[in-house]
């Protein structure tokens, strides 16, 4: 670390990214739930637009989280999913997260041609 870092402002914007990722953690399983119930309600559609806001915000960041370049820039040296996972694992999860995306927005589509 610089000694421009502040330890506590690393421990603060790990605590806001945490948070961010529970909340599409959340917004994912709203589309999954949704699925399973056959239902379109408020959850679904906040769920849909965090969703949408943070592929909008990865793409224009050129598939890197603009959260995670803030973090570098104040001196974090592990990007949020290294913190949890090998690097390797962690330079592929918004992939990951968009293939699960799709597959439970692909769900709740069957879902409904299905039983509607």
């Amino acid at each position: 670390m610089s000694a421009q870092t502040k330890p506590s402002t690393i421990v603060l914007l790990r605590t806001i990214h945490g948070f961010i990722a529970l909340i599409m953690i959340a917004s994912v399983a709203a589309v999954y739930c949704s699925a399973a119930r056959h239902t379109y309600d408020a959850w679904l559609y906040l769920a849909t637009a965090a969703l949408l806001i943070e592929g909008i915000a990865v793409t224009l960041n050129r598939g890197d989280c603009p959260f995670s370049y803030l973090s570098r820039k104040h001196g974090d040296p592990k990007a949020f999913f290294e913190l949890f996972l090998p690097k390797m694992i962690a330079k592929r999860m918004f992939k990951v997260n968009a293939a699960i995306i799709a597959v439970g927005y692909l769900f709740l589509l069957i879902s409904f041609a299905v039983y509607d």
